[in-house]
């Protein structure tokens, strides 16, 4: 089996160079500095512990790829570039090609379903940075990250075994699962409060911001009837399996979405995140106020080029508070 991973940012990165080092051949779709650094001198992994390069082919585009019956691609792009990746893959690959979205949000199953028959959700438990082109870091040791995988919507098949069992090999925490969606969707509530770890400096109201948007997610999700775990059963998955450090080279300053601020992207997933409790609360009658706002300012952010960590989370939530 090889294994082509399209989008080699952190996540995608850290899973590409770990499945590299542990023998799994792996392709890596890549772009601008980034690609080029990768064909130059390898992908460079940085850990708590060393930093290494490990040898990957790497192309530009699925058309550079000769394709084999036997390929499984692991989707890891940002969700707002989902669609147009899906787009050149569906051109290229046989359709028994299984898809493997190795992303947060619940936005890229459904969008996968579309071309692919064989789709698969991985509930991505995985401190890791991009900021330079080439490096890639993960910021947990032992266990690099946990990497829960399933079929989409629900169910599970010989090749999610087969999957966990390589994660497992190159370093990560798997298991797999029936249910995916429900832990999709739990994670989901989690990666609400990345907007807030972007535009808002550490002060004594961040959490409580944070803890807004996650209720303001709960009351949606229980009206829509869209199960997920509670906050135990998830604290219970994550255990102390994670234990956040620095990698060598690499301080781990902010999650995901502090890292699209920082490298000036223009993008940011937020509309994927927030953005999903907003389309649910609006469907099913549910105010989303907290959610709309940091939509809001996340994408004034992005318009305006300005660095993460800009805004008190003082000041949103009076906002929140005079609006309502």
């Amino acid at each position: 089996m090889r294994t082509i991973v399209l989008g080699a940012g952190a996540v995608g990165g850290v899973v590409a160079a770990r499945l590299g080092a542990s023998g799994q051949q792996v392709v890596v779709v890549a772009r601008g500095p980034h690609l080029d650094a990768i064909r130059r001198g390898g992908l460079t992994l940085a850990t708590p512990t060393d930093r290494s390069s490990v040898e990957v082919a790497a192309v530009a585009s699925p058309h550079e790829i000769d394709w084999q019956e036997d390929d499984v691609v692991f989707l890891a792009v940002k969700s707002q570039d989902t669609y147009t990746a899906l787009n050149d893959l569906v051109q290229v690959a046989p359709p028994t090609t299984p898809v493997v979205c190795l992303q947060n949000g619940v936005a890229n199953e459904p969008m996968a379903l579309r071309w692919f028959r064989d789709v698969y959700g991985v509930v991505v438990m995985l401190p890791a940075t991009h900021l330079e082109p080439g490096v890639v870091a993960q910021h947990s040791s032992p266990v690099a990250g946990l990497l829960d995988i399933g079929r989409w919507p629900s169910g599970a098949d010989r090749l999610c075994a087969r999957l966990s069992d390589l994660f497992e090999e190159a370093g990560f925490g798997s298991r797999v699962l029936d249910d995916v969606s429900r832990w999709k969707h739990t994670k989901l509530l989690v990666s609400l409060s990345n907007v807030v770890g972007a535009l808002c400096e550490k002060d004594e109201r961040r959490d409580r911001l944070m803890e807004l948007a996650r209720e303001e997610g709960r009351r949606c999700l229980e009206a829509a009837g869209i199960a997920f775990a509670p906050d135990e059963e998830d604290r219970d998955r994550r255990g102390d399996l994670l234990d956040v450090q620095a990698a060598v080279g690499q301080p781990r300053q902010g999650g995901s979405s502090w890292q699209s601020l920082a490298r000036g992207t223009g993008t940011i997933e937020t509309d994927y995140f927030n953005g999903e409790i907003v389309r649910i609360g609006r469907l099913h009658g549910v105010p989303t106020p907290v959610n709309e706002l940091l939509q809001q300012l996340a994408r004034d952010h992005v318009r305006e080029r300005r660095r993460p960590g800009s805004v008190r989370a003082s000041e949103v939530i009076e906002e929140l508070e005079r609006a309502t």
